[in-house]
């Protein structure tokens, strides 16, 4: 077994000992689908949403935001508090280099939220009838560019945060306004073109709509691929910049 297969199975085991993180990441996200579908009128068809149900507009919105539990909570405090314990600089001075450890987080990170994309999909399907995505091979491309300019934000938090705490910090702070343009509260069609135009230019607005279009049987827009490919670019490339191992 390599180095990095034996990490991401540590830090895998090590996720599993924080009830609450489970609960959030991987429990929450299908608990809330159950919750809004469970509201009769979220299950009828709409006409001013095209004749889409307020349920089909949310299964995406919900794979994205399982995606921003790890990528704005998880994975910045994680770093953080291993840079702030000197976690990291021990490990300079070992054969697994940290490099290795950043890797078995975000190799981590994509497992559990990819479970938890199926678990949303198949419980949209079974429970309220959501249709799964229609172009599977644009749907796991606009999941892809979502988690990558997701991850680079947070590892761009990890970078700058001096404390595990503060990452936790500012991670939740980042975390309530990117969910709010993603369509969590108001779904991006029930969006004016003002807060519309906004989500477009942020990483799960962007990402959100990218799934829908991949759902109904189209490929993603290229703006919300470029959007998500410039968060990516710049983010991961600040990340690398200013991210401290000690």
């Amino acid at each position: 077994m390599s180095a990095l297969s034996r990490l991401t199975a540590t830090e895998t085991t090590l996720f599993f000992r924080e009830p609450m993180s489970v609960f959030f990441a991987l429990a929450f996200p299908p608990i809330l689908l159950v919750i809004l579908g469970a509201i009769p009128a979220f299950r009828e068809p709409d006409e001013t949403l095209g004749g889409l149900r307020v349920i089909d507009l949310y299964a995406p919105i919900i794979v994205a935001m399982a995606i921003a539990m790890f990528a704005m909570n998880g994975l910045p405090q994680q770093f953080a508090t291993y840079r702030e314990k000197g976690i990291l600089r021990r490990l300079r001075t070992t054969p697994v280099k940290p490099p290795v450890m950043l890797g078995a987080q975000l190799l981590m990170s994509t497992i559990m939220s990819v479970v938890t994309m199926l678990v949303v999909l198949a419980i949209g399907r079974l429970a309220f009838d959501v249709s799964l995505p229609s172009q599977v091979p644009a749907y796991l491309v606009a999941y892809l560019l979502s988690a990558l300019a997701m991850f680079a934000i947070g590892l761009l938090v990890a970078s700058l945060a001096p404390s595990g705490k503060s990452a936790g910090a500012i991670g939740s702070v980042l975390f309530f306004p990117v969910l709010f343009f993603a369509g969590l509260w108001a779904p991006r069609e029930t969006m004016n073109d003002v807060l519309r135009t906004i989500s477009d230019f942020t990483p799960l607005g962007a990402g959100v709509q990218a799934l829908q279009d991949a759902a109904t049987g189209h490929w993603p827009d290229l703006l919300h691929v470029a959007v998500m490919l410039g968060w990516t670019i710049v983010a991961g490339g600040l990340a690398a910049r200013y991210f401290r191992w000690e």
